[in-house]
């Protein structure tokens, strides 16, 4: 009604600029954002002065990931009205999103001199100042808009990302869900409290919270449409069943072991993975078709993504399907690469390394270390490396070997860790497809565990073959690979004794 209205306006008078902002306006309400910003910008080019026309179309612009053109626009916004307390903070927004995080803090310091209680400044440089790393300091603004707003939910929840950080997860919960009493509605806060539930074991209740992911801002964007019903754990009869995966590589790989227990219920199952886990995702017993993303699905009648079969399947802390192996590389392939691993390693223990993940990834700055920080590992002797590591130059002199230049998937990847001892990763997806084949695993891994490694536990209910090595405090990678260089030495010892 109201663009059709708007739209009549700006025929009786077509260069009324506010005409033409308030049908963009109307247009991005309606669901309709090219047509919003294409109004939107024919507004500021009738008046270059309006500065609600400029601040709207940044929104938009930013909105469709189009940062550039959002952040000059909220500089014009900013520069025609210098007390534009929204506009610097939005600014700032886009700074952060492009990981310019000082411009990006000053912003929202500038929007806060204009407006010292501007609660979503507050949050938003409390944001900005947590990617920082100066957890103590975002914790300190979102106190102070708690302090003008005892009942302000991103004060919150905010303060409960920075509590869970620092490895307080109960306190984290608490926060969570004084969050969710504000506003029932905050995925973020649901699907955060999900996390620490399921980190301390809280299955029940987890699984159920975790589907709120679906409500926040990331993964609305890549749910799936489907008119078929979403599985919810009853008998197949013979239909047919379609998982999908949904987030990282590693995930696929872990909830991969599920399909069995579906195609067990009575489910024709496919599965419809990345295209670099296809190949060996057939390995899978229960599998009827691998396909992957792009490709045509054949028909099916239900449906459910990797992430929520734990809750289709009602799975537990004591009831975490933990057989092993339930992936396995190509036996040919495995058998023609180890002639090759053998020549290169001669006899000793063999290990891989994994040392980095997806950089995309939010938390990949804390869980990926540099290759150079490996030396306490390289020293043992006794022991030959090999790189697991995808897409890197090794050092001139290093004492890797490495073959991952020849790897074109994670069949591949298979064949390769399947001539070899142990694998030494960090939390990234290597790891995952080493445990899932049975391998001896140790993991490295960060302060701020991933929930899926559960707390204060050197084992795995998912990964029987998993060793977790635990920093002791953020960011001390040190503490962690000494101790993994001594039980790798003393490895090297036994082995030798045999």
């Amino acid at each position: 009604m109201a663009v059709r209205v708007i739209g009549q306006a700006i025929l009786a008078k077509p260069n009324v600029a506010m005409f033409h902002s308030n049908l963009g306006n109307a247009l991005l309400q309606s669901g309709r954002p090219d047509d919003g910003i294409a109004s939107l910008k024919r507004a500021v080019e009738l008046d270059p002065a309006l500065a609600d026309g400029h601040y709207n179309l940044a929104l938009a612009l930013q909105d469709q990931g189009r940062l550039d053109e959002a952040a000059l626009r909220y500089q014009a916004a900013a520069s025609l009205r210098p007390a534009f307390a929204e506009a610097h903070d939005s600014m700032g927004t886009v700074f952060r999103e492009q990981g310019r995080l000082d411009e990006a803090i000053a912003r929202h310091r500038a929007a806060l001199s204009l407006q010292p209680t501007f609660l979503n400044a507050l949050s938003n440089l409390g944001t900005a100042l947590k990617e920082k790393g100066r957890l103590d300091d975002a914790a300190d603004c979102y106190l102070r808009s708690l302090a003008i707003d005892p009942a302000y939910p991103e004060g919150h929840y905010n303060l409960g990302v920075v509590l869970q950080e620092k490895g307080w997860p109960a306190a984290a919960a608490a926060r969570y869900r004084r969050a969710i009493d504000a506003r029932p509605s905050l995925a973020e806060a649901h699907f955060n409290l999900a996390m620490v539930m399921l980190l301390q074991g809280k299955m029940d209740e987890g699984w159920c919270e975790y589907e709120w992911r679906w409500k926040t801002r990331d993964m609305a964007k890549v749910r799936r449409g489907f008119a078929q019903p979403l599985w919810n754990g009853e008998a197949g009869g013979g239909r047919t069943l379609l998982i999908h995966a949904e987030q990282g590589l590693g995930d696929t790989l872990q909830f991969c072991r599920y399909a069995p227990l579906a195609a067990a219920k009575g489910f024709n199952v496919v599965f419809e993975a990345e295209l670099p886990l296809a190949r060996v995702l057939r390995s899978l017993p229960g599998i009827g078709l691998v396909v992957t993303r792009g490709q045509e699905t054949p028909a099916f009648d239900v449906h459910c993504p990797a992430l929520s079969l734990p809750l289709a399947l009602g799975t537990t802390l004591e009831t975490v399907p933990g057989s092993l192996p339930y992936l396995h590389a190509d036996a040919a392939q495995s058998a023609a690469l180890g002639v090759r691993v053998k020549a290169a390693a001669g006899e000793p223990l063999r290990v891989g390394l994994a040392w980095a993940g997806n950089p995309t990834m939010k938390a990949d700055l804390r869980r990926s270390l540099s290759p150079d920080r490996l030396q306490p590992l390289l020293d043992v002797a006794g022991a030959a490396f090999f790189s697991l590591q995808k897409d890197v130059s090794l050092s001139e002199g290093s004492p890797m070997i490495d073959l991952m230049g020849e790897m074109r998937d994670f069949a591949d990847t298979a064949a390769l860790v399947d001539n070899l001892d142990l694998v030494i990763s960090v939390d990234t997806a290597v790891a995952h497809l080493a445990a899932a084949m049975g391998k001896p695993v140790w993991l490295l891994n960060r302060f701020d565990s991933c929930w899926r490694w559960l707390l204060d536990r050197r084992d795995s209910p998912w990964y029987p073959t998993m060793r977790i090595y635990r920093q002791p405090v953020a960011g001390d990678w040190d503490a962690i690979l000494a101790e993994v260089g001594g039980d790798l030495a003393a490895l090297v010892r036994a082995r030798r004794l045999l």
